[in-house]
């Protein structure tokens, strides 16, 4: 028993030390996300008159009021705090408004969608497969969602192969059914909600520096 404690206590000492490079997990979380934000404000500030269209139209849009000033606030949200993310500045400040704009995307453009980002084609690989024995609410739809959608997958693909040059058509990738769901909107709100909690790390932050040089001590 003293020897499986011995070993216990020196396999936690030798996990604790990994905690020098706990920096990593934050910077990293910044780097995936601030492209993303960046990238998805500038495109909505290059077609700005569109994006407000997009957001106040009722009927193929969202339908939000204001939609001037909505646009206007996602549009500096995501490129400031795309930017804020990149250089680990006022971090947790900004994690707050970027939440607010995926519960937001979550809520009006992907909620009506279900969750899945991209349709599962197939019943055996979704993960309502293992959800909907137990009753959990929306899996036993998506199941049969999945199985409309491998249908039409097989019946697209198969018209491609007859008529196409479907190896050329799928050489960068294989063709699948957008489902749009809130996927990846919760994804980079519970990134996002970890940056909130732990700031934006050690070393490779502004926040980091500044913090160091306004509290020496």
């Amino acid at each position: 028993m003293n020897k499986i404690l011995g070993l216990s206590r020196c396999a936690q000492q030798l996990l604790d030390k990994t905690r020098t490079a706990d920096f990593l997990a934050p910077l990293f979380l910044r780097l995936y996300l601030a492209p993303i934000f960046i990238s998805a404000g500038f495109n909505k500030l290059n077609s700005f008159e569109s994006t407000v269209e997009w957001f106040g139209n009722s009927d193929w849009g969202l339908g939000l009021p204001a939609p001037f000033l909505m646009a206007f606030l996602a549009t500096a949200t995501e490129i400031i705090g795309g930017f804020a993310l990149l250089l680990g500045i006022a971090t947790r400040w900004f994690a707050g408004p970027l939440m607010f704009t995926m519960i937001i995307a979550a809520t009006t453009a992907h909620w009506s969608n279900g969750w899945y980002a991209i349709a599962p084609s197939s019943t055996q690989t979704s993960m309502s497969n293992v959800l909907a024995p137990i009753g959990f609410p929306g899996a036993e739809a998506s199941l049969q969602n999945s199985e409309e959608v491998g249908a039409r997958l097989g019946a697209a693909k198969g018209l491609l192969r007859e008529h196409g040059n479907y190896e050329w058509l799928t050489e960068t990738g294989n063709f699948v059914v957008l489902n749009n769901g809130i996927e990846f909107a919760v994804t980079y709100f519970i990134m996002l909600l970890a940056l909130f909690f732990m700031g934006a790390g050690r070393y490779v932050s502004m926040d980091y520096w500044v913090r160091r040089k306004l509290n020496p001590a």
